[in-house]
């Protein structure tokens, strides 16, 4: 009779194989799981399948009985796997397994991938283990014991791989410590005392790396070069890392204002020389993870990852998160998805942070201070109108009188004594995004797009299917009435906007579109509204090289709100990007607004837009957009089977 798929286990497990298949960081991260379960069955054998790389983290430890070692790059992909080759070495890998008899198998691995998932079930069930325990978000089919997966920064990862020990009966006394652990000797101890002989004036270690696996995480070498001359005035600046993370170039561009430990020790002599440092300074990686094993304190430069996920398991008064605020942070890793491991072409989150935000953070580390230190931090307005969820998009009810008192209050509360002037620099700047079905569905395939509606401080409902999704799936959650009473268009939006910005002294700034369509749109609206301000019209584009020439231009005018014509998805990334250091109010996507505004485009005629066969005109006029409006149906039959599936969790509750 086999065991149930949850709770623990009904005996003690006496052969225990954990499979991590993974690098150095993310092997660290999984022994506190490992110490756990050794205090927990003292007699149990207690093997690691990981990688080569992975295995250096552990090599040794008195944690693990064997390390069992699997090149999982030969088979990252379908087509790699099924080459007779390494078919044949998986078959006599799994052979080897089953030999061992094991009689639990713990997946320290979140199922983000179907083809992920569909290796680890091969790898658990070639094991012929009884019990097979992992996360389970859906993928878990392979699994006896299936412990739910919070979704990536939910809990910490140590935190989640012990709750993986927990299902087999591990208890909190048998958690000796959060931290990672790394075993060092006598002769790691030697080298990193002969390497760091003492000091009268602080260590500082950085390193520039950040794993081979994504190089996204990375700040610039030559800001930690910067960095590097600045703190040597105070410290002895140590470089620790590999060849590969670009310790050569910064010990180049450092001479000798540190000493180059690149490539020169192994994972447990760089947990000794750590040790003796008084604090590390690099980006997210694993050689953060052995900081936080030798107990050193640690800044850490979070940008596309996520830093409530993997940031180093340091106690807050050893610990200093150092990030941008970009809206769209952190991109990879969110919920139950990798999201974009690699980041964005522009990296704008990383370059984001200044040689200055990280000096400050150092010195207050030194002193002893550490937390927070966010270039800006991304608050949620106050007064939000009421929210409906389409298909996991935030869409608010509100109406454009409501709109404007909205602005009105946020440009009120800028903290600036008078529209545009730069006091408010610093402020909390708000995105808004108008939504259509296209938005959504093109959401439900682009995880960052996703996230920047999610984030932005007003999704308003621009698209009559958006309505009528409202409306059915409200019904299907047995509420009367809907929240969402009006569509807001940013080619009507805009006008009203500039109206209001007339009489109150707003200040307007116009990005995007074709060459000089902006200056059309600020001519037709500056004869439409006298007294309007448009302080600066600009087409640019949001292509990396250009952002921080265009938000200095920007910040130059003193605009209280910024349009942004790019088109989506590109305006609301690109607003998302760099909302922390555009120095306006309120920045929103128009879409095409402007060339609506300037005259450019025809938009239909008022009653299909009362009809909502506003798509359907655009269509007549522009048919290159075909391709486009298959998003519609699409959307309509996904919102139809969502409400149908609300109705079955109403009638089951």
């Amino acid at each position: 009779m086999s065991e149930p798929a949850s709770g623990t286990l009904s005996s003690a497990p006496s052969r225990i194989l954990a499979i991590k298949l993974a690098d150095i960081g993310d092997l660290l991260l999984i022994t506190p799981a490992l110490s756990a379960l050794r205090r927990a069955y003292p007699d149990a054998a207690l093997d690691v399948l990981t990688t080569p790389n992975g295995a250096s983290a552990i090599r040794g430890s008195s944690l693990v009985d064997d390390l069992l070692l699997f090149d999982k790059v030969s088979f990252d992909s379908p087509g790699q796997t099924l080459r007779a080759a390494n078919c044949g070495q998986l078959l006599g890998f799994a052979r080897g397994l089953r030999g061992r008899r094991y009689d639990t198998v713990l997946l320290f691995h979140h199922l983000s991938l179907p083809f992920g998932a569909l290796k680890h079930a091969a790898l658990s069930l070639a094991t012929g283990a009884p019990r097979r325990i992992g996360l389970d978000n859906g993928r878990g089919w392979f699994l006896t014991h299936r412990v739910p997966d919070p979704g990536f920064g939910a809990k910490h990862e140590v935190d989640v791989w012990l709750d993986l020990a927990a299902a087999t009966g591990v208890l909190a006394e048998h958690v000796h410590s959060r931290r990672p652990q790394i075993e060092l000797t006598d002769a790691d101890a030697a080298l990193a005392a002969q390497l760091l002989p003492s000091r009268n004036r602080p260590i500082i270690a950085l390193h520039p790396g950040s794993g081979g696996y994504s190089p996204a995480r990375r700040w610039d070498v030559d800001k930690f070069v910067r960095l590097g001359r600045t703190l040597s005035q105070q410290a002895q600046v140590v470089i620790v890392g590999e060849p590969a993370d670009g310790t050569a170039d910064l010990a180049a561009g450092l001479g000798d204002d540190a000493l180059n430990l690149g490539g020169r020790t192994t994972v447990p002599q760089l947990a000794a020389v750590l040790a003796r440092c008084d604090l590390l300074v690099g980006a997210d990686s694993g050689v953060m993870h052995v900081a936080s094993a030798a107990g050193t304190r640690a800044v850490a430069l979070f940008g596309p990852t996520n830093h409530r996920a993997w940031a180093p398991s340091l106690p807050p008064d050893k610990l200093t998160i150092v990030r941008s605020g970009s809206a769209c942070s952190p991109c990879a890793y969110t919920r139950h998805g990798l999201g974009t491991p690699a980041g964005c072409p522009q990296r704008t989150c990383m370059a984001m942070i200044s040689v200055e935000q990280v000096t400050a953070a150092v010195e207050a580390a030194l002193a002893g201070s550490t937390g927070a230190h966010d270039a800006y931090e991304l608050r949620t307005p106050q007064n939000l109108p009421p929210t409906i969820s389409v298909l996991g998009v935030p869409i608010h009810a509100t109406s454009y009188d409501g709109l404007l008192d909205w602005i009105s209050e946020q440009v009120a509360a800028g903290g600036a004594e008078a529209p545009g002037a730069s006091s408010r620099a610093g402020k909390p700047a708000r995105q808004i995004a108008t939504a259509n079905p296209e938005f959504v569905m093109t959401a439900r395939r682009d995880s960052v797009f996703h996230l920047v509606l999610e984030r932005a401080s007003l999704c308003l409902p621009d698209g009559v299917g958006l309505l009528w999704a409202a409306r059915w799936l409200n019904r299907r959650r047995g509420e009367k009435q809907t929240p969402l009473l009006h569509r807001i268009t940013g080619s009507d939006g805009v006008p009203l906007i500039a109206e209001q910005a007339a009489r109150e002294a707003w200040r307007l700034f116009l990005l995007g579109a074709a060459p000089g369509v902006a200056e059309q749109t600020a001519e037709v609206l500056g004869s439409r509204y006298p007294g309007l301000e448009i302080v600066g019209t600009f087409a640019g584009s949001p292509a990396a090289e250009e952002e921080e020439a265009i938000v200095q231009l920007i910040n130059q005018s003193r605009a209280d709100i910024l349009f942004v014509a790019y088109g989506a998805p590109r305006q609301d990334k690109w607003i998302a990007r760099n909302l922390p250091r555009l120095q306006v109010t309120v920045a929103m996507g128009v879409g095409g607004a402007f060339d609506y505004i300037s005259g450019r485009a025809a938009r239909a005629p008022q009653w299909m837009r009362r009809a909502g066969l506003e798509w359907l005109h655009r269509l007549w006029r522009q048919p290159w957009r075909w391709r486009r409006m298959l998003a519609l149906p699409r959307f309509a039959l996904a919102v139809f089977w969502d409400g149908l599936a609300r109705s079955r969790e109403n009638r089951a509750r």
